[in-house]
């Protein structure tokens, strides 16, 4: 069976260069009847996974030991989301820094045709052998500004 398109589900996923589609799983929900609030950071997780997977992060930091680390990440809520339903995660960078860049996040229920929650996560670069934050490397920033089909530096 072909997956939707995203834009199809809902407009606001037009313009976010990485969509994940996940079921909803009857785990995720608590005593409440909905799913955990936590659970909605580990979606955004499976969408900045893939983003990282797309530029090819994974590949450069084993030969760099220079790695994505998550600083901060926030939610807002606004739909609750329950079992059965897939939904929509999707990613864009938001800003580009020197040391930093933020994520921005949409998740849309497929059943409700609507936002359940949005959110940011400022990632910074890694070295994890010195165990410090270092610039993010140009080849990145190069890789996220063709992923997001812009010119580097221009955010």
């Amino acid at each position: 069976m072909l997956e939707p398109n995203p834009v199809d589900v809902h407009p606001a996923l037009a313009g976010f260069p990485v969509i994940v589609q996940l079921p909803v799983c009857w785990g995720e929900m608590d005593s409440k009847g909905h799913v955990n609030n936590a659970v909605y950071f580990r979606y955004f997780e499976s969408a900045h996974i893939e983003y990282f997977r797309r530029i090819d992060w994974l590949a450069l930091e084993r030969q760099s030991g220079i790695g994505p680390i998550l600083a901060a990440t926030q939610a807002r809520f606004r739909k609750a989301l329950t079992y059965p339903d897939t939904i929509s995660v999707a990613s864009r960078v938001a800003s580009l820094e020197a040391q930093r860049f933020t994520f921005e996040h949409v998740i849309v229920s497929h059943s409700q045709g609507v936002v359940a929650a949005g959110g940011q996560g400022t990632v910074v670069a890694f070295h994890y052998v010195r165990q410090e934050k270092v610039p993010l490397p140009d080849e990145i920033c190069r890789r996220i500004a063709d992923l997001e089909n812009r010119r580097e530096n221009v955010w």
